[in-house]
C-alpha cells in the first residue's frame, strides 16, 4: 500500500531525487531535539534542586520521569504510527513536545516539573521511531538507506553528547528553565516545515490496532526499565521497590509476546526475530548500551570528582567523544559496503574493547592525551557499532513494520542503557567499598558512610578533617580509580562478547532491488528511486532477477502499488 501526501508530491515536484535528503534534514532536526533532552538536564540538578527544594524522591522522578515514560510508549506510538501514519503521529509528538518544554521552562513545583518531563516523554516516543521508520519508506535503496542512517545515528550520539556542554552553558549563563525554552523556537520552526515537506506512510493497515497488547507492552517495559533504574541507583535486587515492577513487567512482556503470535494482525510481527539478522542486531545494540552506558556515568564522576573538572570542562573532554562518532557515521555507508555487518560490527566491538582497555592507564593524575585518544577509539568503535547493528535491524524488517522494528531498536537502546547502569553500578560498588572498610583514624561508621560513593567520601572527609580526613579523601580516591580498573575490565568482555555475537550478522550487505519484496514490505513513498538516477542500479556482482519486473528505474519491485 503506498500513501503520499499534497505536500510530499509537492516537494517531489520541486525537489527532484534530492527531495529524500531534504526529508532526512528535518527528521534529523528533530531527533537532535530528542537526543539533547535526554541528557541537558543533567547538569542543572543542583539548580533545580536549590530553587524547587525537592524531596529525594521527587528529585529522582525529574531527572528519570522522561527517559520512563519514552521507553515505556515506544512500541505503542511505532506500532500506531504503522497504522495511522508515521507523519500524523511525527506532527503530534511535535506539538506535545514544544508544549511540555513551555510547562517545563516555568514549572514553579516539582510536581509540574515531573508531569512536564512525562508530557516530554510521550513526545519524545511519538518522534523517536517516526523518524526511523520514515527515513525507512523514504530510502527503500539500501545504499543510500545506509548513509542516511550512518546520519541519523550520529546526529542522536551528538544530541546525548552536546547536552550536558549545552546544559552547562546555559545553567552557567542564564537559569535552569533555559534547557527546555531552548526547545520552543525549534518545535515552532519545525512543525510547518515537517507538515509541508515530510511524506506520509503507513504499513498496510489490516485489521484493528491492537489497544489491549499496545498497553500491555507499555506497561510491560514500563515496569522492567523502573525495575532496573532502581537496581542501578543500589536499590536490592530482591527488594519489593525492585522486584515487584521488575517481575511484573517481564510477565506482561511475556504475555504480549504470546498475543501477538496469537492475533491474525498483530502489533509487532513476531516473525521478525525468527531472522537471525534481525535478532541478532537488536542483542547487539542491547550489549553495546548494557557495556558504555554505565561506563560513561562513571567516566563523569572520574572527571568531576578524581580529576576535579568542572561540569562544562566534563562535556569539553567529551567531545572528542562526539566528532569521532560523527566520522564513524559519516563513514558507516562506505564501510558497510565494503565489510559488510558482520566484520562491521564484530570489529566495532573490538575497537570499543581495545579503547576501554586503553582506558585503564587511567589513574590518580589528568593524563589529556591519554583520555582524547581514549574517547576517540570509543565514539568510533561505538558509533561503527551502533550503526552496523542498527542498519541491519531496519533492512531486515518488512516496510510495512517499520514503525515496529524502529521501537524495537529503541527500546532495545533503552533498556540497554538501563542495564548498563544497573550491572556496572553493581560492580563498581562491589569494588569501591572494600578499601573504605578499615581506614586509620577514620570510625567505623564513617567509613561505611563514605562507601556509598565518592561523593558522600569527600563529604564526610569534610566533616572530619584532620589527618583522619585527608586519609579518608586519599583512600577513597584510590578506591574509586580501583573500581574505575574493574568496571572497565568487565565493560571489555561484554564488548569482546558482543564481537562473538555479531558472528551471526550477515557477511554480506545485500543491495538487490527486491530486498523489500522478499521481506514482504511495502515501500509507502515511491517517489525518490524513479528520479534517483543511475546509482540506485543493483551492483553488477548480483544476479539478474528471472521473474518479470517493472523498469530498472523505478526502484521497486514488481506488482507493487504506485
Amino acid at each position: 500500500m503506498s500513501v503520499t501526501t499534497t505536500a510530499g508530491a509537492r516537494l517531489r515536484a520541486t525537489g527532484g531525487g534530492a527531495n529524500r535528503w531534504v526529508v532526512l534534514l528535518v527528521l534529523c532536526v528533530s531527533l537532535l531535539l530528542v537526543a539533547l533532552d535526554a541528557t541537558v538536564l543533567h547538569v542543572a540538578v543542583p539548580a533545580v534542586t536549590e530553587d524547587l527544594r525537592p524531596s529525594s524522591t521527587a528529585l529522582l522522578w525529574i531527572v528519570d520521569a522522561y527517559p520512563l515514560v519514552c521507553a515505556s510508549l515506544l512500541i505503542l506510538f511505532g506500532t500506531l504510527g504503522d497504522r495511522v501514519g508515521r507523519r500524523r503521529v511525527l506532527l503530534a509528538g511535535y506539538g506535545l513536545f514544544g508544549a511540555a518544554s513551555a510547562v517545563a521552562a516555568f514549572a514553579d513545583t516539582p510536581a509540574v516539573l515531573i508531569a512536564a518531563r512525562a508530557l516530554l516523554g510521550v513526545g519524545g516516543a511519538m518522534i523517536m521511531p517516526a523518524t526511523l521508520s520514515i527515513l525507512r519508506a523514504v530510502f527503500p535503496d539500501r545504499r543510500e538507506r545506509a548513509t542516511a542512517i550512518g546520519v541519523w545515528t550520529a546526529v542522536a550520539a551528538v544530541g546525548a553528547a552536546t547536552g550536558p556542554v549545552l546544559g552547562g552553558f546555559l545553567v552557567e549563563h542564564f537559569w535552569w528553565g533555559s534547557v527546555f525554552l531552548i526547545n520552543i523556537p525549534l518545535m515552532a520552526l519545525i512543525l510547518p516545515l515537517g507538515r509541508w515537506l515530510l511524506p506520509e506512510s503507513r504499513g498496510s493497515g489490516e485489521g484493528p490496532w491492537d489497544v489491549l497488547g499496545a498497553l500491555m507492552a507499555a506497561a510491560g517495559v514500563l515496569g522492567v526499565v523502573l525495575g532496573v533504574k532502581r537496581a542501578g541507583a543500589g536499590g536490592p535486587v530482591m527488594s519489593p521497590e525492585t522486584a515487584a515492577p521488575l517481575l511484573l513487567g517481564a510477565a506482561l512482556l511475556v504475555l504480549f509476546v504470546r498475543r501477538q503470535k496469537r492475533r491474525a494482525h498483530p502489533l509487532v510481527d513476531m516473525r521478525m526475530f525468527a531472522r537471525a539478522a534481525f535478532t541478532t542486531s537488536v542483542g547487539c545494540i542491547v550489549l553495546a548500551m548494557l557495556a558504555l552506558v554505565g561506563l560513561e556515568l562513571i567516566a563523569v564522576q572520574y572527571l568531576q570528582l578524581v580529576l576535579a573538572l568542572t561540569p562544562l570542562e566534563t562535556g569539553l573532554r567529551l567531545l572528542p567523544l562526539t566528532f569521532a562518532a560523527m566520522a564513524a557515521g559519516a563513514t558507516g555507508s562506505y564501510t558497510l559496503r565494503r565489510v559488510g555487518p558482520r566484520r562491521m560490527v564484530g570489529w566495532g566491538f573490538v575497537l570499543t574493547a581495545a579503547a576501554v582497555l586503553l582506558l585503564l592507564l587511567m589513574g590518580q593524575h589528568d593524563r589529556p592525551l591519554l583520555l582524547t585518544a581514549g574517547f576517540v577509539l570509543l565514539g568510533f568503535g561505538l558509533q561503527t557499532t551502533l550503526f552496523g547493528a542498527y542498519e541491519s535491524m531496519l533492512s531486515e524488517a518488512p516496510a510495512h513494520s517499520a514503525g515496529g522494528a524502529a521501537a524495537i531498536g529503541e527500546t532495545s537502546y533503552q533498556l540497554g542503557a538501563g542495564m548498563g547502569i544497573a550491572l556496572l553500578g553493581s560492580v563498581m560498588n562491589a569494588a569501591y567499598a572494600p578499601g573504605l572498610a578499615h581506614v586509620p583514624g577514620v570510625p567505623a561508621p564513617a567509613g561505611a558512610a563514605a562507601a556509598n560513593s565518592l561523593g558522600e567520601a569527600y563529604q564526610v572527609a569534610a566533616r572530619l578533617g584532620g589527618p583522619a580526613g585527608e586519609a579518608l579523601r586519599t583512600a577513597a580516591r584510590h578506591a574509586f580509580v580501583h573500581g574505575l580498573h574493574v568496571t572497565l575490565a568487565v565493560s571489555a568482555g561484554l564488548l569482546l562478547l558482543g564481537a562473538l555475537m555479531a558472528l551471526r550478522l550477515p557477511r554480506v550487505m545485500d543491495c538487490r532491488p527486491d530486498a523489500d519484496a522478499r521481506l514482504g514490505g511495502t515501500d509507502a513513498w515511491p517517489g525518490p528511486q524513479a528520479v534517483a538516477g543511475p546509482d540506485t542500479a543493483p551492483p553488477a556482482h548480483v544476479p539478474a532477477r528471472r521473474e518479470p519486473a517493472e523498469p530498472a528505474r523505478s526502484g521497486r519491485p514488481a506488482g507493487r502499488g504506485a
